[in-house]
Order: structure tokens, then sequence, then C-alpha cells
């Protein structure tokens, strides 16, 4: 009877089985980790829309001192944390991948940081989401749990945290098949087989920890949609123009600092970012004050009820969706845009399926996908976020084919939005490598 305790130990302290433990540790704690972010940032928007209820008046003052505070949080103590959280990502598997220091992109500091900082700008009313951050709180605690592992160069740390980002979208939109295009779209352009295993095995175990904690639930609610015929293919092709044309302006808008840096306005954020911020946050509670409060928060609470409830917009509320989020953007704090970009596309779906008296979930559906895919440029993941919202198979090579079009009309404006952002971060931690040679 000894000799087989004796295997079975021997088996369970193998290198092997060491890493797949601390693999398995590391996705646990990355699922949780997004879960309580989800949870804090309703928690957020709950909170900002039970006092503005009341207090109408209260987020041309409130909103302004949180973007400040946010801001000033952000650029003296953590660094990195601003924004969405996926350029931050790429750029570090490319700098994991070159030996170069990555804790101003991924670490615990950061995770902690992008959660609390992410929610606390949720409850001053700013257009952002928590799907971008997700993935770099993800990819922070993949690329932690590196250095425990029995032998590093058994998985690359770049692994890691390829695997980390793609279970932060994975857990974040209850939809693994999103996270695994997700890695190969946008994250790592390729998956190779030592790769591929601790991805896929990150990605089921992180989504398993979101579905027992939050249900098997679907992001923006369930459409229920049949009888799609030949009559799709003409709103197939303009909404995938339409969104193409908005989402390419989306995308090059975000791009403007980075493209224009010497601009006076991005000089003189640079030089004072704390009042920039505030005058941010001042413009997002002027366009909540338009909007009826509508283009406040991430935009779930406003899209889910489009979609559940088949409500109609005023017409202005992509617009002020849109705008809202370019000034959140701007502003500096740490947010997403991926769930505000598909509120712009419900918006927007609603308010062409209104004008035209047309089926309004086929629509909304088709511009969601369209304009996500036209911001991102990663049109099979945001087909997929959509798709596992659809209880119709006959929309699915709808979606697709509005997301291609939508990708190719964005791409002859602009590059990729995360990459072109990537090289930012990347282009900083050059100088950063460069002043360090310097100083000594």
């Amino acid at each position: 009877m000894i000799k087989p305790i004796v295997l079975l130990r021997r088996r369970f302290t193998s290198i092997r089985w060491r890493t797949r433990v601390t693999l398995w540790a590391a996705a646990t704690l990355a699922g949780l980790l997004v879960v309580m972010f989800a949870r804090l940032a309703d928690l957020a928007l709950t909170q900002f829309a039970q006092q503005t209820a009341e207090r109408p008046w209260l987020p041309f003052i409130y909103t302004p001192l949180v973007g400040m505070l946010v801001v000033w949080l952000t650029t003296r103590f953590f660094v990195g944390s601003q924004g969405s959280g996926i350029p931050q990502v790429i750029a570090a598997t490319r700098l994991a991948h070159q030996g170069k220091p990555l804790d101003k992109l991924v670490s615990l500091r950061i995770a902690f940081a992008k959660i609390g900082l992410g929610t606390l700008a949720l409850t001053g009313g700013f257009s952002a989401g928590r799907e971008g951050p997700s993935v770099q709180v993800a990819a922070s605690i993949m690329h932690f749990f590196h250095r425990y592992l029995p032998n590093a160069r058994i998985i690359r740390s770049e692994d890691l945290i390829l695997a980390g980002g793609a279970a932060g979208i994975a857990a974040a939109f209850n939809t693994p098949l999103a996270g695994v295009a997700f890695a190969v779209e946008e994250l790592g352009r390729k998956l190779e087989t030592r790769t591929s295993g601790v991805l896929l095995s990150t990605i089921i175990l992180s989504g398993m920890v979101a579905i027992a904690l939050q249900g098997n639930y679907n992001y923006f609610g369930h459409f229920d949609i049949h009888e799609i015929g030949l009559d799709i293919i003409v709103p197939v092709v303009l909404t995938g123009i339409g969104c193409g044309l908005l989402g390419g302006l989306f995308s090059r808008m975000l791009l403007w600092p980075q493209r224009h840096h010497r601009f006076v306005l991005w000089e003189w954020r640079r030089v004072h970012p704390v009042w920039f911020a505030g005058a941010c946050g001042m413009i997002v509670a002027i366009l909540g004050w338009w909007s009826g409060g509508m283009s406040f928060g991430s935009g779930y609470g406003i899209t889910s009820q489009i979609i559940v409830s088949d409500v109609g917009l005023p017409w202005h509320a992509p617009i002020t969706r849109f705008l809202a989020t370019v000034v959140t953007y701007f502003s500096g704090i740490p947010g997403g845009i991926f769930a505000p970009s598909l509120a712009v596309g419900a918006a927007v779906g609603a308010n062409v399926a209104d004008f035209f008296g047309l089926a309004t979930q086929p629509i909304i559906a088709l511009c969601m996908v369209g304009f996500l895919a036209a911001v991102t440029q990663s049109p099979i993941t945001s087909a997929i976020i959509v798709m596992e919202m659809i209880d119709s198979h006959g929309m699915v090579i709808s979606l697709m084919a509005v997301a291609l079009i939508a990708k190719a009309v964005s791409a002859r404006m602009g590059p990729e939005l995360y990459q072109q952002l990537a090289r930012g971060f990347l282009h900083s931690s050059d100088n950063d490598v460069i002043a360090r040679k310097t100083s000594q």
C-alpha cells in the first residue's frame, strides 16, 4: 500500500502538476477579481442613478470632482492604469517577449488600481465600461503568478499575459468563445501550440468562476429573433457601411491625442491633467443633463431596457453617448469602451428601426455588432459577443457580414485602435529605458 501512495505523491509534486495548480490558482483569482469588479461597477452605477434622480444638479459638481480625483491618483500613484487596459496588455506581451520590465503595464498594483479607480469613476457617471479594464486585471494576475511557476521557462510570461487578457474578456462578457477570438484578433495575433492549452484552460476556469458566482447570464439580456429572410440583405449592407463610418470616426477621435500630440489642447492636458479631467467631467455632466441621464455610466442599463422592453429612444441618444464616451476617454480615467460602444450601436439601431419602421431587435443587433467591429476592427470578437445574446441561428451570417463590412470601412479611415494605442505605451517604455541609462 505504501508504493501507490509514494507514486501518487511524486506525481502531484512533479513540475507538471505544480505548474497546473499554479495556473489554476491564477485563473481562479483572475475570475474572482473580474466578478468582483462587475459587482462593484453595478453598485457604482446604481448609486449614481439613485443620487442624481433626486438631485439633478449633482453631476455638475460631483462628476468633475470625481474625474479630478481619479486622474490625480492615476498620474500620481498608478501610472499605466489609465484608459481601457487593452493597449497596455498588447504592449506588455511585446515587451515581455523582449525581456523588458512590465510593472507599469501589468502588476498587482495596476490590477487593484484598475478596479478601485474604475469603480470610483463610474460613481461619477463617466461613460466607461469594465470589460477592457478586466482584460488588464486578469492579465496582471496571470503575470504575477508567472514567478511562482516551478520552471518559468516552461511557459513564457507573454503567454500568461495573453491567456489572462483573453480570460478577462471571457469572464466579463460570459462568452468563452469571444475570449479565444479576442486573443487571436487583438492580443496575440496567433496561437502557438504551447500557448493554446494555457489559453483555453485559463478561459474555461475563469469563465466557470464567473458563471458560478453570477449565473449563466446574458450580458445585455436576450434577443428573441425569428423569421429572418432575404429582406435582411439590404439592412446588413447599409448598417455595415453606416456603422463602419461612424465607428471609424469614433476610432479616429480616440487616436487624435496620440496622432496630434502637439495640438494645444493635448499640450495643456499634458501639463494640467487634473484640471483637464475636471473640464471633461463638466462636459460629461452637460451631456448627461441634455440626454436626460441616458449618456451617464457604461450604457448597460439603457441598452438592456432597449433589448428586453423594446423601448424607444430620443434622436440624440446615440450622439450624446458617442460624445460622452469620447470625452471620458480623453479625461484619462481608467475605463473601457466595449460597453459604451455596444450602447452607441444599440441606440443607433433603435433610432434607425423607428425611423424606417423596421423590426427593432434585428436592427439593434446588427448595429451593435457593426459599431463595435468598426471601433475595434475585431469583427469575429464583436460578432461572437452579440451572437451569445441572439436566439436565432438565422442571424449568425448576417452578424458576421455586418462585422466584416464595418471593419473594412473603418480600416479605410484609420489604423486599428488598440494596436495603435499600444504603440504609445511601447514608445513610453523605450523612453523610460533611455532615461534610466542616461541617469546611470
